[in-house]
């Protein structure tokens, strides 16, 4: 069995909980993907990696618009830069948008208040839609039984020693339970150890809580 160990990056996680601890909104930082590498090259020096474990590669879960979204052409930019950076390997699950549950209740009461002040209820909801948007909430789709493949698959051959997911996911539990079955040590790392579900961080072999200071190299500040 080869002396490694890989990463499996739940993005949307990092990139949602990395943001909260410092204080930033997703909106205003994007993951840094040559950073992150970084950081799992430094793990080598790291008390829970063993002497001879060299890292292999880091696998990158994230979910994707459909052809047809307003934002796939900036989303596939992004992800090209992604997949092209060393040591990392593309896995892409998809972006799935419904009406948000707020929009309807919201917009029925705006014609109700509209008809009892004696408006034209159309008027009011122009005005409304002056002052705010409703936006679609977006779930991914598939991201979790990726990981769970990928993890499973290459702790069955042997590919590593060490895997780290860097997810807080309680459905991942099993994930974890099963590559330890393999042998394979298994850590979960995280931005905040508030963020892993209480069965993931019990059976994990050990949680890693990323440093500010790493974090920070992680997630850059967009620009204006």
């Amino acid at each position: 069995m080869p002396e490694a160990y890989a990463g499996f990056i739940d993005a949307g996680f990092l990139h949602a909980e990395g943001a909260r601890k410092l204080g930033h909104s997703r909106s205003d930082t994007s993951l840094n993907a040559e950073e992150i590498v970084a950081w799992f090259r430094r793990l080598v020096n790291h008390r829970l990696i063993g002497e001879r474990e060299e890292f292999l590669r880091a696998y990158w879960y994230d979910g994707a618009f459909e052809h047809s979204h307003p934002g796939y052409a900036n989303q596939l930019r992004y992800f090209d830069a992604i997949a092209s950076t060393p040591r990392i390997q593309l896995r892409l699950g998809h972006i799935a948008e419904r009406q948000s549950p707020l929009e309807r209740p919201i917009r029925s009461a705006l014609d109700n208040t509209a008809q009892g002040l004696g408006i034209e209820p159309g008027l009011l909801r122009q005005e409304f839609n002056r002052h705010w948007t409703f936006r679609p909430q977006r779930q991914q789709k598939g991201v979790d039984t990726l990981i769970a493949l990928d993890m499973v698959r290459l702790a069955s051959r042997l590919v590593c020693t060490t895997a780290i997911l860097v997810s807080g996911d309680r459905d991942m539990a099993e994930v974890v339970r099963t590559t330890q079955d393999f042998g394979v040590r298994t850590l979960v790392a995280t931005p905040r150890i508030s963020s892993v579900a209480r069965e993931l961080a019990q059976l994990a072999d050990d949680v890693i809580v990323f440093k500010d200071d790493d974090l920070h190299s992680m997630l850059s500040i967009r620009a204006g």
